[in-house]
């Protein structure tokens, strides 16, 4: 009896385990992990710590934890991060948020985003999408259309659809150019002719914009 009792259970988790996860699968703008409910929206920015070679001297030059962010966008149900990595492409939240250190990320909304988003913002936005896709990764961090960064990437999104500026714009002199592991960034990618002037926008400035909101967090 106690066998049988045994494998009873056993069964009874794995198809509890089984639905949920499909349920999680066929609603995925409210469900990412089985014991958490979230509805993300197309227009949300994520941020993350990035893995990449560059990650720490972006931190360490722009005075922030986040060096990498994308906009989430919701496709046949199903949520996707459009992001400016090697080329700019759709990443499946999911694959987005595993390729962050320790899988950190959070989440932050335009605020009033319900009366901002309408149907039409919503069309032209995934229409300035469609046309960044496939555009090369901007190395060089310029302010050109021509190669796109990742929070490059977000700020004209935004600007280009619903005309709201996400972060204030510095210049390449502002940041904290004097670390090592800084200066030895901007050594191979400019060798002595920085471009202290370029116009840039960094995660960590979209992430301390005021008109956005934090709506989830996994810290």
């Amino acid at each position: 009896m106690k066998m049988r009792r045994y494998i009873y259970l056993i069964i009874s988790a794995l198809f509890s385990i089984t639905f949920f996860a499909n349920f999680c699968f066929k609603n995925e703008t409210k469900c990412y992990k089985q014991s958490e409910k979230i509805e993300f929206k197309t227009g949300d920015i994520i941020f993350q710590t990035s893995m990449s070679n560059q990650s720490k001297a972006i931190q360490i030059a722009t005075n922030s934890i986040y060096s990498h962010c994308g906009i989430i966008i919701i496709e046949n149900k199903k949520l996707f991060v459009v992001e400016a990595i090697q080329p700019v492409t759709k990443t499946s939240l999911n694959n987005f948020i595993n390729r962050g250190v320790n899988k950190h990320y959070v989440v932050k909304r335009l605020n009033n985003a319900d009366k901002i988003f309408t149907e039409s913002v919503i069309n032209n936005f995934n229409k300035e999408i469609n046309k960044s896709l496939g555009k090369n990764y901007d190395t060089l961090f310029n302010w050109s259309d021509e190669k796109l960064y990742c929070s490059e990437l977000v700020w004209k999104l935004y600007k280009n659809t619903t005309g709201i500026e996400i972060g204030k714009l510095g210049k390449l002199r502002d940041f904290n150019l004097e670390n090592e592991s800084v200066k030895k960034i901007l050594k191979n990618r400019y060798s002595n002719k920085i471009p202290l002037n370029e116009t840039v926008i960094s995660p960590g400035a979209i992430f301390n914009f005021d008109g956005l909101t934090e709506v989830y967090s996994i810290k």
